[in-house]
Parts: structure tokens; sequence; C-alpha cells
């Protein structure tokens, strides 16, 4: 059966500080969850939780404390309404989300390739080659952390973050090997795989670079969720249409799904 694009687990609201935006409201989210016939969906605000060292200037705002302004959510009867949190990863491979706090939440992205945040999540002015290798280990230190897989979102493995204007070649020399091995690891370890890729524009390379990987997690027993990462009204605008292009472009199946429970 072909995947049901019924869901969205990556959503801001105003609160993140990227977003701002004032109609990036809980109600106005779950409006666009019931236009587009979605039966989950999932606010996932910036969040380093105090109780961890080492936030950054910008996240020391967004704590825990800070997100759950969002709360109590709206409901709705035929959407099943999540609160989560997108966290970060830092240069010493600390998540910013401590085990009293993943309790408390639906589900944790953590984004293995923010890339962009020079003195937080690496030390300097890498390179192509090290920001390959990067990528590599983010992805497998976080892997080897104990999580509560079931409830965890691997995010936007190939977004531009990894090196702006360069990040496809940092994507061709990771090695097909280090894919197979790190999503084999990542099926075993149960964790979700997003796609939120920009798929309805994309040129012929951009595009077989970019499903490259999504095609070998899924030839290693990935499971796929959606997020639309969207920070404003705009970036749900065409949510729908992207996940729904993204699933005939992988050929994904409803057994492909990541759920969570």
């Amino acid at each position: 059966m072909r995947y049901i694009a019924d869901h969205d687990l990556h959503i801001h609201t105003q609160l993140s500080l990227c977003s701002g935006h004032p109609e990036q409201t809980k109600e106005n989210i779950l409006k666009y969850g019931q236009d587009n016939g979605l039966t989950t969906l999932c606010l996932t605000d910036h969040m380093w939780d105090s109780r961890v060292p080492g936030a950054s200037g910008w996240y020391q705002k967004q704590s825990y404390e800070y997100i759950t302004q969002a709360l109590p959510l709206p409901e709705s009867g035929n959407i099943r309404y999540l609160f989560g949190c997108e966290t970060d990863l830092d240069r010493f491979m600390t998540v910013g989300v401590s085990p009293e706090i993943m309790e408390k939440l639906d589900f944790i992205i953590i984004p293995t390739t923010h890339l962009h945040m020079h003195g937080f999540t690496l030390d300097g002015s890498e390179g192509v080659e090290e920001r390959a290798k990067l990528w590599i280990d983010r992805f497998d230190g976080v892997l080897d952390m104990d999580l509560p897989f079931h409830k965890v979102g691997i995010a936007h493995l190939t977004c531009s973050l990894l090196y702006r204007e360069h990040y496809l070649e940092v994507l061709k020399t990771i090695p097909e090997s280090e894919y197979r091995r790190l999503f084999a690891k990542a099926a075993e370890k149960g964790v979700g795989i997003e796609l939120n890729f920009p798929s309805l524009n994309m040129d012929d390379e951009t595009a077989e670079i970019t499903l490259r990987p999504y095609r070998i997690a899924k030839e290693e027993g990935c499971k796929f969720y959606f997020g639309s990462d969207a920070h404003n009204p705009a970036g749900l605008a065409n949510a729908k249409k992207n996940f729904e292009n993204i699933i005939d472009l992988l050929d994904l199946k409803e057994t492909d799904k990541f759920r969570l429970a």
C-alpha cells in the first residue's frame, strides 16, 4: 500500500526565535492539519534544556519552560496533536535534552546537520571533506547514545546547513559504505528518519544527490516520517504537495512509515 501522508511531525510556532511570525500559531497549525487531511501533528519548537550545560546564546532563552508557553494545545476530534521539540547536538556531542524532559515530550527531533553554528556545533571553517566526516561522526554519535529512539527523529540529513552552497559536495563525498552502515544502524535502533527536503523544483543533479541517501536508508530498513520544518505560514502552504511528491520519488509504502506510539 502506498505511503499515506497523514502527518507532519516537525513544525515551529512563533515561539522559535527563527520564526517570530505572528500567524504561526498553534491554532493556525491545527487548521493546516485539518485542511490537508492530516491525522497527526507535532509542535517542535527549538529547545535547549536548561538542565543541560552548554547552551549557546541563541538557545539560552529557548528552554523547556519557554516552549511550554504553547500548552495546552487545542483539541480536534480527528487530529492527534503532540508536543515535542527540536533540540540540537553541540560540537562536544551533547544533546540538549535531559532524561527528565525526554520523558515529558512526545517527540524529540535531533538535527545532526546544523553546521552553520560556528563555535557551537563546529569549531571553525571546516571544508567539504571535514564536514563529510562530521556528517558521519555526528550521526554515529547520536545512534550510540542511550536515547528513547522510539520517539526520536533525525532531522534534515541532506539540508544546505551542512555547508550552504557546497552542501551537495559534502553529500557526494560520503561513501556509500558509510551511508549503508549508518542507516543499517539507524534501522536497528528504530529511530525515525525525517523527509523534508524541497523536492518540487529540484534539477536532475540535485535530485540524484539528495535522493541517494534516502534510497539507501530505505534499502537498509529505515522508517520515515514527514516534517515540513515550517517556521511561517508560507512553509505550510505546499508542504502536503511536497510530501506526496517525495512519496512518489522514493516509492514509499506504508511499511516504510515511522510510527509514534
